[in-house]
């Protein structure tokens, strides 16, 4: 049962990324990568909004039962997110004190899609 609760919880988060994406591209930016992993953590989309570089954390709950999918994404979350923001950075050669830069989270609960820009 536990394996299937998994299973089933790693289809809906891809899901929920995938709305997402298609939600912010419908917003005007455009996809770099998905689902960017390292070290320090994950990154679920990583993607441009003219010349500035977009960071995104997409947080699904199918109800708000146990609280809003906002707040899902910590301090210690956000920690590790910075840390693999930072890496990708170096990796590709962006200077962060000179690039343009923000993270954005996608709060989905439901069908309802939340666009939180620059936390």
């Amino acid at each position: 049962m536990r394996e299937i609760k998994q299973r089933l919880s790693a289809i809906l988060g891809q899901d929920a990324e995938t709305r997402a994406c298609k939600y912010l591209q419908t917003q005007g930016l455009q996809l770099v990568i998905k689902n960017y992993r390292c070290r320090s953590g994950e990154i679920d989309l990583i993607m441009q909004d003219h010349h500035e570089w977009v960071f995104v954390e997409v947080k699904y709950r199918s109800r708000t039962h146990f609280g809003h999918p906002a707040e899902y994404f910590d301090t210690k979350k956000r920690r590790k997110f910075e840390s693999a923001m930072f890496q990708y950075m170096q990796q590709k050669g962006l200077n962060p004190a000179l690039v343009p830069h923000r993270i954005d989270l996608i709060a989905i609960t439901g069908k309802h899609i939340q666009w939180i820009k620059q936390l």
